[in-house]
């Protein structure tokens, strides 16, 4: 699949979006110096392309109640193509589990994982290890305090890719 070629406004409607979601198409169309037709146009080409996959709140989590951010590093019991296709499958099952990515160096995936309390999150582990799902080992980090949460910088990104 060949990749979209992005101009600068696509860009600018993408960073807008990423910080504003709820931002009306007019209010959209001036910030990215467009006319509301040709804004709408280009919003909807990104989205059937696949770039924008939703539109999310950012809920803070604190002030919805206790609750734990847990990173875990995975390790596969074995790494035969089928056992990770069969890792991500029961993954994707768990709610808890609200990202996964597959990564190289020591280990097989990195997940993030959101649950009530310590407790809960050992008892989601053991299911998973009860449910045999391949998992060899994990290495467990809870997070004390976030420092840092923001969106990717979408015009770094999209001029670098442009000198590729």
């Amino acid at each position: 699949m060949s990749r979209l070629s992005l101009d600068d406004r696509d860009i600018a409607i993408l960073s807008v979006l990423s910080r504003e979601g709820r931002i009306t198409k007019t209010a959209l169309a001036e910030r990215v110096n467009l006319s509301p037709t040709p804004c709408w146009e280009r919003l909807r080409k990104l989205e059937r392309a696949g770039l924008i996959r939703g539109y999310r709140a950012d809920v803070s989590l604190t002030q919805l109640g206790p609750h734990v951010t847990v990173f875990v590093t995975v390790e596969l019991e074995s790494h035969r193509a089928e056992s990770f296709q069969a890792f991500e499958r029961a993954v994707a099952e768990y709610e808890e589990v609200v990202a996964c990515w597959a990564i190289g160096g020591g280990y097989d995936y990195l997940m993030q994982v959101v649950t009530r309390d310590v407790a809960s999150y050992q008892a989601l582990v053991d299911a998973m290890l009860t449910a045999r799902i391949g998992l060899a080992r994990y290495f467990t980090y809870i997070v004390t305090k976030e420092v840092k949460s923001t969106v990717p910088p979408f015009d770094l990104l999209h001029a670098a890719a442009a000198r590729d």
